[in-house]
């Protein structure tokens, strides 16, 4: 037993190696794989294109055009050895006119020869020449002899001189004719269909891609309370069936909203009218201390009816529009001091940012109330880049403890004993603030101020 547990933990512990490494390359290959839907099914086109192409100019290079190019040089040197042999065979040809004739017209060479000796230096040979190599492999198998050859010096003839017993043979040749020269035409018909192709794929793939980069900013901007008017499916089967989806679920859900703000006005409607019959009775009656606290009753309720109202309404119906925030702020910042608070506002980065104005000043005017309630000082800062504008808003009073600060955003919540925006209220300043960050895509945190009290921050996309 123990040396299958041994053989067990060593197999564990190979298993844990292997995957360690596979993750570890998995995460170094996704660092190099583009992010992009579009660059992703570029790369999965043109990568099998390449490697294919690769494989196949491999294959052609390696068998055809080398074995064409071996067999055509062995021609060329056949029919070279056999003038050798018609050379010396035929000793009364003493001016080898027909040896001449003979390679011109039969064989497609030029024949010379030079006094016995007349050999050049050797010259330099060329990095990578495959025709030099095969006709010197040739020459050496069939003919055997001192030889001399340039494949650089014309750029359509071979040179080659062969030492004989009393001359030099000297032959021109064509260079197609000992060599495959066509492998450039393949190469060049291959690269250039192959660009042809993938050009038209690109404008392919560009097409498909546009509906669902356009389902995505229409989500896009139904999640930051916008509009998308020129919308629809488009594009293939499977991008119309989720634009379609995308549709149905907006629709469903300002279905909703619509059914939730018509039940909550006719509620409403029939509390105003009960109130408003209340204060008229009140005021029939007269003044006296008894009625004075019913009254305060009455308002009361009416206020809490009206924040109940708002929050449920929402921001619902408002059109998102360019907006100045500088200004906005400094329109807080003059609100809080003309209620006697020391306020200062700054804002950077470019002001005019698109949301709903009023709802969105609204939700700012709640955290503005709430830190004028409970503070002397208040410090509001904008700031916008390329993606977010976040609004902080700073003061110093007691703030709020840490492990409460979630929970005041829950509707209806009133804290006793800390400090609350809607205190004798509804509690549900926050709760509302929230509510309309949230319909803009954004969010509000709460945290610890440098001044000392309660930092809240409202952070939505632009």
């Amino acid at each position: 037993m123990s040396t299958i547990d041994s053989g067990l933990t060593l197999l564990k512990s190979a298993a844990g190696r292997v995957s360690a490494a596979n993750g570890w390359m998995g995460n170094a290959f996704k660092g190099w794989m583009p992010t992009g839907l579009y660059a992703r099914a570029l790369l999965i086109m043109i990568v099998p294109m390449v490697v294919l192409q690769s494989v196949v100019a491999f294959v052609f290079m390696e068998r055809h055009w080398n074995t064409v190019t071996r067999r055509l040089s062995a021609a060329v040197v056949q029919d070279i050895a056999a003038l050798i042999d018609v050379y010396k065979g035929y000793p009364q040809d003493k001016d080898r006119d027909q040896i001449r004739r003979i390679a011109q017209q039969r064989l497609g060479l030029v024949v010379d020869f030079l006094p016995a000796g007349d050999m050049p230096p050797p010259g330099p040979k060329p990095f990578f020449s495959l025709l030099d190599q095969t006709l010197s492999v040739q020459l050496g198998r069939q003919i055997g002899r001192s030889f001399w050859i340039d494949t650089v010096g014309r750029s359509n003839l071979v040179e080659i001189r062969i030492q004989l017993d009393d001359a030099v043979m000297r032959v021109f040749a064509q260079r197609s004719a000992a060599y495959a020269s066509n492998s450039e035409i393949f190469l060049f018909w291959m690269v250039g269909t192959s660009s042809i192709l993938l050009i038209v794929a690109v404008l392919f793939l560009r097409n498909q891609i546009k509906p669902i980069l356009r389902l995505a900013d229409a989500a896009e901007s139904f999640g930051k309370g916008r509009e998308a008017p020129n919308f629809r499916p488009r594009g293939a089967r499977e991008v119309r069936r989720a634009a379609v989806a995308f549709l149905e679920m907006k629709s469903r859900i300002e279905r909703t909203m619509e059914q939730r703000t018509a039940m909550l006005a006719g509620v409403s409607h029939d509390l105003r009218t009960i109130l408003t019959r209340f204060k008229l009775e009140l005021a029939l009656i007269g003044d006296s201390p008894e009625l004075e606290g019913m009254r305060k009753d009455v308002d009361e309720m009416s206020m809490m009816l009206e924040d109940y109202l708002a929050f449920a309404r929402g921001d619902s119906g408002e059109q998102s529009q360019p907006t100045d925030m500088a200004q906005a702020l400094e329109e807080l910042r003059s609100d809080a001091e003309r209620h006697g608070h020391t306020a200062t506002v700054a804002f950077h980065g470019l002001p005019v940012v698109t949301v709903k104005p009023a709802s969105f000043k609204r939700c700012l005017a709640n955290l503005v109330t709430n830190a004028a309630r409970y503070g002397k000082a208040i410090a509001i800062t904008g700031q916008r880049d390329h993606r977010y504008l976040t609004v902080t808003i700073d003061d110093d009073g007691p703030g709020i403890p840490a492990h409460l600060r979630e929970e005041v955003f829950k509707p209806f919540l009133r804290l006793d004993n800390a400090r609350n925006q809607d205190e004798g209220g509804t509690g549900l300043g926050l709760a509302i603030a929230r509510d309309i960050a949230r319909s803009h895509g954004g969010d509000i945190t709460l945290g610890d101020s440098p001044m000392g009290g309660l930092r809240a921050s409202v952070r939505i996309p632009v």
